[in-house]
């Protein structure tokens, strides 16, 4: 049996060769269209030319105006698509913490690559992908303790499929700015982009606080804020290098900083993209109320041209809103993608994949569907086989595994905790309003057959960081 890496390598040649496909069907076509253009333009003047000769003395006007027609037709535009479709797929969280680091570890030193292979498919599959990186690389040590890690974990996300990484959240300057400054720099080298942070005065000024990417022929504008930094305030005189939500962010998290998001959405929109995607790190952890401000925030950023609005943070589940005809989209937290796991409904979150759509024809852009992947932190000790690390697995896979008694199937207790979390997820995307619904979730959460902690609804301040 070949190797995983040989495995992965088998993969990415597989995608490679298919890609290649794509683009040489797509030439052979448009050199069929064009010969056929031809064809017919030829066509055109033969007719023409027999009409002429067998209508003896046209009239001379006629004749003078007939080869300016001929070299219209001839000259038609080639018929090209109208509708272009592309896939965005976003994770949530992951948290640098001793147990992330520690997934690793092998003989020789750290290699992510085992760990992330059972997503690695998700996540490479679609035009663009994105996650929130709580964590810097700023050297050893390692773990919980400094939030840094070994750039060997950058490089594991981007040869699983990762393209872009939320750089706004609690982590960002840890480490400080010599500490961010090393962070971006590594995050660059492994080939991945930045958002939302940036080491310097004139980087800022450069970057203007926001990235756009064509994918396909769309123009796609990805933007990051950060309702904190953990408590921390930034020195004087480098206020702007991370985009905040809040004036107030290193406190009550109340004051919302429209100034200085306007100021960047506009700046956006004077780019004229066709799409806009916010990145947001908001709400409060371990918690499931949607504040008012966050609210406020939606309908702001809205107002601004932003068409989908991604949230991370509060470690868990949270809702998706989506209005099918304009397309706005807002998911208010996607959960953990990878962390230690503790915590009930942290074990859990889900890949989104938007589905977006380009209509030349009506000049609109915008999300036309949506679904997700639920997946897993199993840890070592939710195996059957000989694991020592922690993994992220697609739930569906994993239970598939289970059922058919393959070598490296999760025990039964993990099996069981990813049922408990399907049912979950699917009721976490759905906003509760009332206090009825709330009470039966709060009920529903002490009959998890879960060993980690039991989720919480409600239990912080919706300002807690």
């Amino acid at each position: 049996m070949p190797s995983y890496d040989e495995q992965m390598r088998r993969r990415q040649e597989r995608r490679e060769a298919m890609r290649r496909k794509k683009e040489a069907d797509a030439r052979r076509m448009r050199r069929m269209l064009i010969l056929a253009a031809v064809l017919l333009g030829l066509c055109a003047w033969g007719i023409t030319a027999l009409v002429q000769k067998n209508s003896g003395d046209a009239p001379k006007a006629a004749a003078a105006t007939e080869p300016r027609r001929q070299e219209t037709e001839a000259a038609s535009p080639i018929f090209q698509d109208p509708i272009t479709t592309i896939h965005i797929r976003a994770a949530g969280d992951l948290n640098v913490t001793d147990s992330v680091v520690e997934s690793g570890i092998t003989a020789v030193g750290y290699d992510y690559t085992a760990v992330f292979r059972d997503v690695a498919a998700e996540l490479s599959e679609a035009d663009l992908t994105v996650l929130n990186f709580e964590g810097n690389i700023y050297g050893e040590p390692y773990g919980s303790a400094t939030t840094s890690a070994p750039p060997e974990l950058l490089r594991g996300l981007r040869n699983a499929g990762v393209d872009l990484l939320q750089m706004a959240n609690s982590c960002t300057v840890n480490n400080g700015l010599n500490g961010l400054s090393a962070t971006l720099q590594a995050v660059r080298n492994a080939g991945l982009e930045p958002l939302g942070a940036y080491a310097s005065e004139s980087e800022l000024r450069a970057g203007k606080g926001y990235t756009i990417a064509d994918v396909q022929g769309v123009r796609v504008a990805f933007v990051a804020f950060t309702k904190g930094l953990g408590g921390r305030g930034m020195p004087a005189g480098n206020e702007n290098l991370v985009n905040l939500l809040y004036t107030d962010y290193a406190t009550e998290y109340r004051n919302i900083d429209r100034d200085r998001i306007t100021s960047i959405l506009k700046a956006v929109e004077a780019e004229r993209p066709d799409i806009t995607i916010a990145l947001l790190h908001w709400g409060s952890e371990y918690n499931d109320d949607i504040s008012k401000t966050q609210d406020s925030i939606v309908a702001l950023m809205q107002k601004q041209g932003v068409d989908v609005i991604i949230g991370t943070h509060p470690h868990t589940v949270q809702p998706i809103t989506y209005d099918q005809n304009t397309g706005a989209f807002v998911a208010y937290s996607l959960g953990d993608f990878f962390g230690d796991a503790e915590r009930g409904g942290t074990n859990y979150s889900i890949i989104l994949d938007l589905e977006i759509t380009k209509d030349t024809t009506t000049g609109i852009t915008r999300v036309t569907n949506y679904s997700y992947t639920p997946i897993y932190t199993v840890k070592k000790t939710d195996s059957e086989g000989d694991y020592s690390y922690s993994r992220v697995m697609r739930v569906a896979e994993a239970r598939y595994a289970y059922d058919g008694n393959f070598l490296d199937k999760v025990n039964k207790t993990c099996k069981e905790n990813m049922d408990y979390a399907l049912t979950r997820i699917e009721d976490r995307l759905v906003r509760k309003v009332e206090t009825e619904e709330r009470t039966l979730i709060r009920n529903k959460e002490t009959t998890a057959p879960a060993t980690t902690a039991p989720e919480t609804t409600g239990a912080q301040t919706t300002g807690a960081e």
